[in-house]
């Protein structure tokens, strides 16, 4: 039975026309397109807390960076008024009238706590900042060099055994006790030996990557080891820096509150400063808020950084994307 196939719209040499193979054609996969970062975000706001905690992040930052350019902050401004020190959030609004300046109250100087926070938080989260960026970035490099050379491997092992069995708040004490204590006194301290954890960290990580199938697959063909190193492993690792990059953040920030509080802290009046400065008022009755101030807002800060840290760095993890 002959079939018609003008039905069909075509005649019969264009339904049965010769195709000639096509190599390229052949290899493609029908897949849908995957781009990394975007599938990365879509997992991190998928959750509404993110957007809570990225929004807190936000307010944070604003008030850290932006607030004390558009205020004019004079810690002695009141200095000679006695009646302007120590006053709590309710007499100070009483005082001065009501405005967010003197919500928290004000300080042994007259000073506003309010406004003295955030010239302080936007010098820690600076310092914080700085730390994890010098840190991360040798950490990362060396750790992969470290992780692929046997004769690197020899000697920064002999390297880690020293140092790393010293006490790092003691070192840092140590750094910050030959030098004038100044904000980049305070880099220095943490970042001389900062890496050291961090890399022998990826070490280990380079370790457990490096010797899999696709790796010697690669090795086999003639790829180089940084590229190898570029190429293959690093991005694997992503989720792992970025949830290392969390933890790093806070303890900065945490460190210069302690060696602050200590006495062997920044000179600038940062967060940990403040605290120290403020130890007194702990225990006086009506003074509390310029040490719970201080306190709390690092604390927040802290907490709020490793939370998104922590988040993201999930959301960085390609087997959370399907």
């Amino acid at each position: 039975m002959d079939y018609d196939y003008s039905k069909l719209g075509m005649s019969e040499e264009e339904l049965f026309a010769r195709v000639e193979f096509d190599g390229s054609s052949s290899e493609k996969i029908a897949a849908p397109k995957y781009s990394y970062w975007q599938s990365v975000f879509r997992v991190f706001f998928r959750k509404k807390i993110n957007i809570v905690i990225l929004a807190l992040l936000a307010v944070i930052i604003a008030f850290a960076y932006i607030y004390p350019t558009v205020v004019e902050y004079d810690k002695y401004a009141n200095l000679m008024d006695s009646a302007a020190k120590h006053l709590s959030p309710k007499k100070a609004l009483e005082k001065f009238g009501n405005s967010i300046h003197w919500i928290l109250g004000t300080g042994a100087a007259g000073q506003s706590t309010f406004d003295a926070v955030w010239y302080g938080s936007k010098i820690s989260i600076s310092l914080a900042l700085c730390c994890a960026a010098i840190n991360m970035t040798i950490g990362v490099v060396i750790g992969a060099i470290w992780g692929f050379s046997k004769k690197v491997d020899a000697v920064m092992m002999a390297v880690y055994n020293v140092i790393g069995n010293i006490p790092y708040i003691l070192f840092i004490s140590v750094m910050v006790m030959l030098f004038t204590p100044s904000f980049w006194t305070m880099v220095l301290a943490l970042t001389i030996t900062g890496w050291l954890g961090i890399a022998y960290f990826i070490r280990t990580q380079v370790i457990i990557i490096r010797d899999r199938e696709y790796n010697l697959a690669s090795k086999c063909l003639g790829t180089s080891t940084p590229k190898i190193a570029m190429k293959n492993i690093l991005p694997f690792m992503t989720s792992i820096i970025v949830t290392l990059l969390a933890t790093e953040i806070p303890s900065y920030i945490s460190y210069e509150v302690f060696l602050a509080y200590i006495g062997m802290g920044l000179s600038d009046m940062s967060l940990g400063r403040m605290i120290f400065e403020a130890e007194s008022a702990m225990v006086t009755p009506g003074w509390e808020f310029e040490f719970w101030s201080p306190v709390a807002v690092s604390a927040i800060i802290t907490v709020v950084l490793y939370v998104v840290g922590q988040n993201l760095g999930d959301a960085s993890d390609p087997r959370t994307h399907m």
